[in-house]
């Protein structure tokens, strides 16, 4: 079966997967000579210092490990090659960098939301709400979760699962009684697998546990937009995509 899926895979695709390895490879190299491409290419919260226009194009090439990469080239392959064989190369490259967009800007508006919350506002570098003194910030000590909306302004958001999200939203659209073997074992129909994968999604964003590191929101904006997007394409009668 994966052996058929590799040998017929599509051209984007393998290209996508191919440029996703590299960035991953040159990740370890820059490691090795000090330079940390998660830190240079990872997208930053928009009022970060170190916010980047260019992050938004490259964060989603970049992955924090070996089983990041791993399973969302592994929904690449599967739930895209489906895709971009019904769309053709160029719409299905359209399709996954708007996803990956869109899942970027879910998780953007999150990430203001909760600035706002700890510090009254959505850019309070620019408002003087945060002091810098050098490389260092300052807190008002009355305000007690003013260093969680600092640590969030100052975390890169990394990896390609907001487009892989939005590639199950479409495929789970389009397909619903599809039946997919999960862990290679489970059998399970398309719909419900990305019904189970959002509402987890969802819970986990909402809970916003302490140490989660998970961009769980970029994974729902990724997959809404993947449905919005394909219900609009295939409202287009002269060809269905």
């Amino acid at each position: 079966m994966l052996q058929n899926i590799f040998r017929n895979m599509q051209p984007v695709v393998k290209n996508l997967l191919i440029i996703n390895g590299l960035f991953f490879l040159a990740t370890f190299i820059f490691q090795k000579q000090g330079i940390s491409l998660i830190h240079e290419l990872g997208l930053y919260y928009i009022d970060s210092a170190t916010f980047q226009p260019y992050q938004l194009a490259t964060h989603f090439f970049m992955h924090a490990g070996l089983g990041h990469i791993f399973f969302n080239m592994f929904g690449l392959v599967i739930f895209g090659n489906v895709l971009e064989q019904m769309m053709g190369p160029k719409r299905f490259l359209i399709f996954y960098f708007v996803t990956a967009l869109g899942a970027a800007f879910l998780h953007q508006l999150v990430q203001g939301f909760e600035i706002y919350q700890a510090t009254g506002s959505f850019f309070p570098l620019y408002d003087g709400t945060f002091t810098i003194v050098g490389d260092m910030v300052e807190f008002p000590n009355t305000v007690t979760n003013f260093r969680s909306a600092w640590r969030s302004m100052h975390t890169p958001t990394v990896g390609a699962s907001g487009a892989i999200y939005g590639l199950l939203g479409a495929v789970a659209y389009l397909f619903p009684n599809t039946t997919v073997y999960l862990y290679f074992a489970i059998p399970i129909k398309m719909k419900w697998l990305a019904l189970i994968l959002g509402g987890v999604a969802l819970l986990m964003g909402i809970q916003n546990n302490a140490g989660d590191s998970v961009a769980h929101f970029a994974h729902l904006g990724g997959m809404l937009v993947g449905l919005l997007l394909v219900k609009i394409w295939q409202k287009d009668t002269s060809h269905f995509y």
